[in-house]
């Protein structure tokens, strides 16, 4: 059995605070996921979430500087021993009241009834996996692997609250909960205001001037829009209904496609005569325009 304050390296007159920057420190460098295949990290977690367990709760710290608990939080039943060797009353040896000293003992032991402590987690997630919803798994504590529920329209750094899941009573005491913190990983297509998702969308110089179909990508699959004439970068196309639909929203939201205009990689020489001639007669201000909006709706 390890002392909870060497397993988290701390002083025995250490703070709430301190005892849990000291947890979430070495929760993140001794998780078995962090280091796949060592066979002795999965222990050294168990060890450090034991010892979480017991000082994270003042309950069952107080009984294990007391000599209540153990290091591993079970009760610790006091042998009685005397101080001085003696006859009892019936001829053995012992103190007269070792017995009574026993019994009050182990029944207050014994009667022990502690609430296990509530444990964090933090569980990395794609957007998609986010917005639409999915079920991961996170290894517990107890070298257990919890099924976490992600709700559709889970935000980033959200936490995710499972009753029960977290660590075991003493003496009849009630589970603690597991907290998830939800980390999104950004993607490289889209990013969500609310319910609604964002995302740029390349065009050519052509279909911006003279409009043009294209088949766009929506966390629901791809759908076709219309490119208006005359679109410019950073022209909006509203997708109605294609954004994030939370469980208790009425409706999803809507996904805003930001339009960007590209230029072909090599220089054109017939496009660089004509701009050339173009511009002579075609001068125009630009820095004073701002750009409006245009909605399109998905087909």
């Amino acid at each position: 059995m390890k002392d909870p304050y060497t397993v988290l390296s701390v002083a025995r007159n250490a703070s709430g605070d301190d005892i849990k920057k000291a947890y979430r420190k070495l929760a993140r460098e001794l998780h078995p996921d962090s280091a796949p295949g060592n066979p002795k990290a999965e222990d050294r977690f168990k060890d450090l979430s034991t010892a979480y367990e017991i000082l994270s709760n003042a309950k069952k710290r107080a009984s294990y500087d007391n000599g209540d608990i153990d290091a591993t939080g079970n009760p610790v039943a006091r042998d009685g021993r005397r101080a001085h060797p003696r006859s009892s009353p019936n001829g053995a040896k012992g103190h007269p009241f070792e017995d009574f000293f026993k019994r009050h003992t182990m029944n207050r032991t014994a009667g022990l009834k502690i609430n296990g402590s509530d444990v964090s987690y933090s569980l990395k997630v794609d957007f998609l996996d986010a917005a639409g919803g999915a079920e991961k798994n996170v290894s517990m504590t107890n070298g257990k692997r919890l099924v976490v529920k992600i709700p559709p329209g889970t935000n980033d750094r959200q936490v995710l609250r499972l009753k029960g899941q977290g660590m075991e009573g003493v003496g009849g005491g009630i589970n603690g909960d597991a907290h998830v913190e939800i980390i999104i990983i950004p993607d490289r297509l889209y990013s969500s205001k609310g319910n609604d998702v964002l995302m740029e969308f390349a065009v050519t110089l052509q279909e911006a001037i003279l409009g043009g179909r294209a088949e766009v990508p929506t966390i629901h699959g791809p759908v076709n829009v219309t490119i208006p004439k005359g679109s410019n970068t950073g022209t909006v196309l509203r997708l109605k209904g294609k954004g994030i639909k939370k469980a208790k929203a009425k409706s999803p939201g809507d996904q805003l496609v930001s339009l960007k205009i590209l230029l072909p990689e090599k220089p054109d020489t017939a496009l660089t005569e004509f701009v050339e001639k173009w511009a002579k007669d075609n001068d125009y201000d630009v820095r004073g325009m701002g750009l409006k909006p245009n909605k399109a709706e998905a087909d």
